[in-house]
This record gives structure tokens, sequence and C-alpha cells, in this order.
């Protein structure tokens, strides 16, 4: 069932961090219904291998059309939450905006990703994942001195600052709704997200302990101590020992302990030297030699996998951390609820495949279903047409 079960959630279809956070409420239970478009939008993608698409079901709806805007605001009506991406004003022209939502349905929580927020001078310009990163700060503290700035997929600010803040504002709001009956509007950006994921090196900083720049920090890679090492194979190690224990373990498993390159760990002076002579170290022996010397101890090492590698490392074996649905490779669920865990994701549906389905579980019946198909409101459930 999951933690969320009974929360009714809609969506309005979208990339990145909004069916993420879709994904999430759906993961945990929610019974969320996305709004595709007819027919669904043109995509190189196989939608069935869409894992951001998991755990929701999916009703085609021409929102072009009365008829179809009709019927959308008769399912958010009955919604818990909303969850859009789209730019700032699309949803108030289509006659979706938050304001008559909201009139129409007092306890629903709005909730709205994008890059820039809906306000604020760029807000209505187009940008991905790298332009937000490059205005907030942290793309200038990821790379090396030699790549310069490196953006980190799009893993930052699409999905941490973007899609989990959207999560974390909705919880935090149907909490509220929960307390005093009323919704609100959830404004997640990803320029507001990224500084607050940044809030250790904000801090470093605001110390003066944080070198502008990039791969001159503690934890940019610039120190020896918290960077990766090519082995001989190849292959990568990846070592974190920052705390004094930790650090002196490492040396002493690499039999290093007295080596005058290592002994102010702190000082970034010595950095680069300690640097060097780790990397004449670790480029002698293959990756499972150093794996079988430092893995499952406190040297704070892993070795650097690849995607087709992390789902055979014991660990994440014994956590079941990756799972397959329908022969997808993805990962599991989380977090972990010890009382109410979440179900195994369903499949990423096809555009509008569960039409009868989903307007049947929320209120629909099938005259009405009938009429709203026959006059293109909405399409037939994908799963009947031939």
């Amino acid at each position: 069932m999951g933690t969320l079960s009974g929360i009714k959630v809609i969506e309005l279809t979208g990339l990145g961090p909004g069916p993420f956070c879709a994904m999430m409420l759906g993961d945990m239970g929610a019974d969320v219904v996305r709004i595709d478009r007819i027919g669904g939008h043109p995509s190189t993608l196989d939608a069935r291998k869409n894992i951001l698409d998991r755990s929701r079901r999916s009703v085609g709806i021409n929102l072009k059309s009365t008829d179809g805007i009709a019927t959308a605001l008769r399912l958010i009506d009955q919604a818990d939450a909303l969850v859009e991406g789209f730019r700032p004003g699309v949803m108030e022209r289509l006659g979706l905006g938050p304001d008559i939502c909201l009139a129409r349905n007092p306890r629903l929580v709005y909730g709205r990703v994008t890059g820039w927020g809906q306000s604020g001078p760029l807000a209505q310009a187009a940008g991905h994942d790298i332009n937000y990163l490059g205005i907030t700060g942290a793309l200038s503290a990821i790379g090396s001195q030699t790549s310069g700035p490196v953006p980190p997929l799009n893993i930052v600010a699409d999905f941490g600052a973007g899609g989990m803040m959207l999560t974390t504002g909705i919880l935090a709001a149907l909490l509220q709704v929960k307390a005093t009956g009323r919704g609100q509007v959830v404004d997640a950006a990803m320029t507001d997200g990224v500084p607050l994921l940044m809030g250790t090196a904000f801090t470093l900083r605001a110390n003066g302990r944080w070198n502008e720049g990039s791969y001159n920090n503690l934890v940019d890679g610039g120190a020896y101590f918290y960077s990766t090492y090519e082995c001989a194979d190849g292959q990568w190690i990846a070592l974190g020992a920052i705390e004094p224990q930790f650090h002196t373990l490492l040396l002493e498993k690499l039999g290093l302990t007295d080596a005058s390159e290592f002994q102010s760990p702190m000082d970034s002076d010595n950095w680069g030297a300690a640097k060097s002579r780790l990397a004449a170290v670790f480029i002698t022996h293959d990756q499972a030699h150093w794996r079988k010397l430092l893995e499952n101890t406190d040297a704070c090492f892993a070795p650097v996998l690849t995607m087709s590698e992390a789902p055979q490392h014991p660990h994440n074996i014994a956590r079941g951390t990756f799972i397959e649905v329908e022969g997808t490779l993805q990962a599991a669920p989380a977090p972990r609820f010890s009382v109410t865990p979440s179900d195994t994701p369903t499949a990423p549906p096809l555009p509008g495949e569960h039409n009868d389905e989903a307007l049947h579980g929320w209120g629909f019946d099938d005259s009405e279903i009938a009429e709203l198909v026959r006059s293109g409101a909405i399409g037939e459930s994908t799963t009947t047409i031939k």
C-alpha cells in the first residue's frame, strides 16, 4: 500500500524534475494520475522503459478543448496535490492555474517546479540543469584545474534541487492541509534549491576555508584524501578519508604512515605532492587489489563502478538497491519504511493507457467516458487501440 496510500495526485506531463517528484509520490503509495497529450509526445525513448514515469497511471486528455479542460478540472477537484513543470503562465493560459484550482479545491497542494522559479528576470527564459548550476555558484566548484567546470550529469539541479525539493515541499504542505484545511502553491525553483544543497560549501566559505574556483578545496577533489585515483587496469578508486582516524588507517594500510607528504593533511599547500605520491602508489596494482586491501574498512574507500557494474556490488545486492521491472533495471524505491514499505513499482504507462480505469476510479461513469471519447476530449485507452 505504501506510506502515502490514500493520497491522490494529478501530474501534468513534463520532463525531469516533475516526473521524478510524481515517481517519488507514486513509489510511496500515492494514486498518481498523469494527464498526457492524446497519443503522447514524439519521443525516441521506449515509454515502457522511461523509469521516471513508473508508479502512476496515464490518461490522454485534449487540453485545447473545453471538455478536456473540464475533465482535467474535475480530476483536480478530487486531488490532494498537483505536479506541473511548465514555464510560468502556461497553466494559467490553459485555465488550470492555481487561482482557479484552489478556488474549486481549497485543500489542494499545487506543486510547481521550474529552473528559474515563478518570478524573477529569468523566469520566462529556457534553461537546463547546467544553466541553473551556472548562476548559483555550484558549477564553478565542480571540475578540475585542467577540465574547467564539469556538469555532474543532471543530478544536482533537476533532481536534487528540483524534483526532491518539490517532493519535500508537497509533503510539508500536505501536513499543513491536515492541520488547517488550507492548500497552497509550492514554488520549487532549482536556482533556489541548488544554493541550499551547497550549505557545506557556503559554511566553509564563511569560515575562510573555501578557495574560489574548483579542485582546490576539501570536498571538490583538491584534497588528496578526498579524490579519485587510477589503477593499473585503467579502473578507478575513490577515497574520502577526511577524519583523522580514517586518514591514519588509510596511511597504515598503504604503508605510508611516516611519509612526509601526509603529516599535515589540512594544509592545502601539501596536497599536490601528496596526491602525486598516492597516484604513484595506486597505479601499481589493479582495482581488485585495492578492493581486497581497503574495502570494508574505515579507510573510507570505494571502487568507482560503472552503471553496469554497480548492481553487482555485494552491498547493493544485499540491500536490493537495484530491481527489475518488466525487464528494465532501475533503482528500488527509496527511502525505506519499517511499517509501510513501498510496493514494487508498476511499469511506466503508455500515454493514455488508463483512460477508462483511471477515470472510473476517480468517479466518471461509462456514459461520461464514452461521451468524452466521442467529443475528442479524451483518447481511447491505449491498450484498446488497434
